[in-house]
């Protein structure tokens, strides 16, 4: 929108100097041109009317004109022409060659202008002029004037005048930017702000600044924004509470079958209070999902600069003693240390790891191994996790981000559904992307783009 503002200013000021400039320095050339041919006609008349006198001291008085006006016109190199019929005057000064100019002259006595072009000028001005005595005509003189000084002088004027406008154009180009600038000033205020709430930040609120419009709109996003912060602050209140208010009473179910179990010696009643426990757990995890899905879609946090090494070193750590009771090895491959930060929320990366990790160890069989590889590319970190699983159908891919669906392999008899919902919209959230590959040799490959940053952690 600056660019296009500049572009108008300077193309309205352009079309300004246009319509003043150019005709003036038209009106400039037409006087130019018309001031020499007014003064190089006088002079060629007092020549004529010297040489229509005809007598001695006319004669020399033409002789002597003639050559102090080409001397004093060297520079313009102008030359005198004479010619008489049958009367020899001011022989110093040569003759014409005959043409039409000088024709119409001798016969019909009349004074002829050529300037050699229809354009402007050509290369010289000539002026025929005839001498008359005692009304017939006895003669002719013609001058012919070299315009090289002219289109020199001609140069000057538009020349000044194209650099002057260039100048003005130069300073109009700064003063638009200027302008512009100023004028764009509150919008881009409401996109910072836009650009912020995009991100998750939703106290940020733009300078009510600038013209009416604008205030008004900027009034508008701020209201705007209060009213979804508050709604966001009521729905994390909802979330801390149903949290508390499902967890509760399911913790206080297990215990409570698992209470029963110990005390109950019965077989069939022992699987069924397992099977009810099972049961219980599952919800349990469905709870977590939907709490965390709920978290995620509300964008209670924004996104910052976070050590994507130290997440994952972190993850391993808790996850390494699950997968050693089963003799299952993850092993870390990569490095990142040209792009140590990642953005993300806070909280987010740690439950993508786990939900990925545990689907992992869930699917992999006893003494495989999990692959965690991390790569950059360009302004994008890609974080892998590959396991030695069944994998899955290409079918089934398409589906595996769908809430609540559970495919067939060992994850469907025990998970809940949500556990690749929460990464999808954990990672998506943060602007990032979620895909699932096929992993060499079999398994399957979740494989996490997350945006980088050059942005140090500390």
């Amino acid at each position: 929108m600056i660019k296009q503002l500049i572009r108008s200013y300077v193309l309205l000021v352009a079309v300004a100097i246009g319509l003043f400039t150019v005709p003036v320095a038209f009106t400039l050339t037409a006087q130019l041109r018309g001031d020499t041919n007014h003064s190089v006609t006088r002079e060629a008349a007092t020549m004529a009317l010297l040489l229509g006198n005809g007598d001695t001291a006319s004669c020399q008085a033409l002789e002597k004109m003639a050559k102090a006006y080409d001397a004093e016109m060297t520079k313009d190199k102008v030359q005198v022409q004479i010619t008489t019929k049958g009367r020899p005057c001011a022989p110093g000064i040569p003759g014409p060659h005959p043409d039409a100019a000088l024709t119409k002259a001798l016969g019909q006595g009349a004074s002829t202008t050529d300037w050699g072009s229809k354009f402007i000028w050509g290369r010289n001005l000539v002026i025929t002029v005839p001498a008359h005595h005692g009304g017939e005509v006895v003669g002719a003189v013609r001058v012919v004037y070299s315009t090289s000084g002219l289109t020199s002088r001609l140069w000057t004027i538009w020349g000044f005048r194209a650099g002057l406008a260039v100048a003005v154009l130069g300073v109009a180009a700064l003063i638009g930017a200027a302008a512009a600038r100023r004028i764009t000033a509150p919008l881009r205020q409401l996109n910072d702000m836009a650009s912020k709430f995009s991100d998750g930040d939703l106290t940020a609120r733009s300078p009510v600044t600038g013209p009416q419009e604008t205030q008004t709109l900027a009034r508008t996003l701020n209201q705007a924004g209060e009213r979804l912060e508050a709604l966001i602050a009521s729905q994390r209140i909802f979330v801390a509470d149903a949290s508390h208010q499902l967890r509760t009473p399911l913790t206080a179910l297990r215990l409570s079958l698992d209470n029963i179990a110990d005390g109950v010696d019965d077989e069939s009643v022992r699987e069924d209070v397992e099977q009810a426990t099972a049961e219980v757990v599952r919800m349990s995890r469905l709870v977590n999902g939907l709490l965390v899905l709920a978290r995620a879609e509300a964008k209670v946090t924004a996104a910052e600069p976070l050590s994507l090494t130290d997440i994952v070193a972190e993850r391993l750590s808790v996850w390494r003693p699950a997968a050693d009771e089963r003799g299952v090895t993850i092993a870390l491959w990569g490095s990142v240390d040209d792009r140590p930060a990642v953005l993300a929320s806070p909280g987010h990366l740690d439950q993508v790891l786990d939900n990925v990790l545990s689907n992992a160890l869930e699917v992999s069989p006893d003494g495989g191994t999990i692959t965690v590889r991390t790569e950059s590319k360009g302004d994008k970190v890609v974080l892998s996790v590959l396991d030695e699983g069944p994998g899955m159908s290409d079918a089934e891919k398409s589906r595996a981000f769908d809430r609540f669906w559970r495919g067939q392999g060992l994850t469907g008899r025990s998970g809940s559904g949500l556990g690749l919902a929460v990464v999808k919209q954990l990672v998506t959230d943060d602007g990032g992307a979620v895909t699932l590959v096929d992993a060499p040799g079999g398994g399957l490959g979740v494989r996490l783009t997350l945006r980088a940053t050059t942005q140090r952690t500390g």
